[in-house]
């Protein structure tokens, strides 16, 4: 009996051996083809049955009452005649009238509201000196617009003799020819601060605290 080691020792079986093999999805014959354009589905008895609406049993009471339930008083109590044969009388009826403001909005909301004329107001002093816009400054500068002209001194400029040595780009080696960005210059290293470099050097009184 092969132990658990050289069970798992053992290769993997290669799947791929045979890509024709059957599947579950395949089918031993086609389908029938239908010319119908939508599928028919047939109802199995069970799902036709569910599908049924449930029928009332021949003794089925609606609103049934429980033994212990009494209303206050009828759902749907009967008019007596004299309530039917009632007349008001001439208070109810001054009171069941609708009040005159109610009824001149409901009038105004109703009718169409005439354009009127709109009277001229003159303003006062006051508001006539904040409508007025305020003003710049006389010294108040604009923003610069994006293009302008160019000066005529600058466009007859010649530059000297020093200044397109100075604009010329320093000249490096490349890294495979030797060049070492790390190097420090012997000026560099010979180079000695002034007492103002060492003062401004120095941290903050208020960061050196004594430990």
């Amino acid at each position: 009996m092969a132990t658990r080691i050289d069970q798992l020792a053992r290769p993997k079986p290669n799947l791929l051996k045979f890509p024709d093999r059957r599947s579950v999805y395949w089918l031993d014959e086609l389908p029938p083809s239908s010319n119908s354009s939508s599928t028919a589905f047939d109802l199995t008895p069970r799902w036709s049955k569910l599908a049924e609406s449930k029928k009332l049993i021949p003794h089925f009471e609606d609103n049934r009452q429980s033994p212990g339930w009494k209303p206050d008083r009828p759902l749907l109590p009967t008019v007596s005649v004299a309530v039917r044969t009632a007349k008001a009388n001439a208070w109810i009826c001054q009171l069941a009238r609708p009040r005159k403001m109610r009824a001149a909005m409901t009038q105004l909301c109703s009718s169409e509201i005439s354009p009127s004329v709109p009277s001229l107001a003159k303003p006062s002093p006051r508001t006539h000196l904040l409508a007025t816009p305020k003003q710049d400054h006389p010294q108040y500068c604009p923003d610069r617009p994006v293009s302008w002209p160019v000066a005529k001194p600058a466009l007859e400029a010649v530059a000297s003799e020093r200044l397109q040595v100075l604009a010329t780009p320093r000249l490096r080696k490349p890294l495979f020819e030797g060049f070492d960005p790390y190097r420090v210059s012997s000026a560099a290293r010979a180079a000695t601060a002034s007492p103002r470099l060492q003062e401004l050097a120095l941290p903050p009184a208020r960061r050196c605290r004594r430990r």
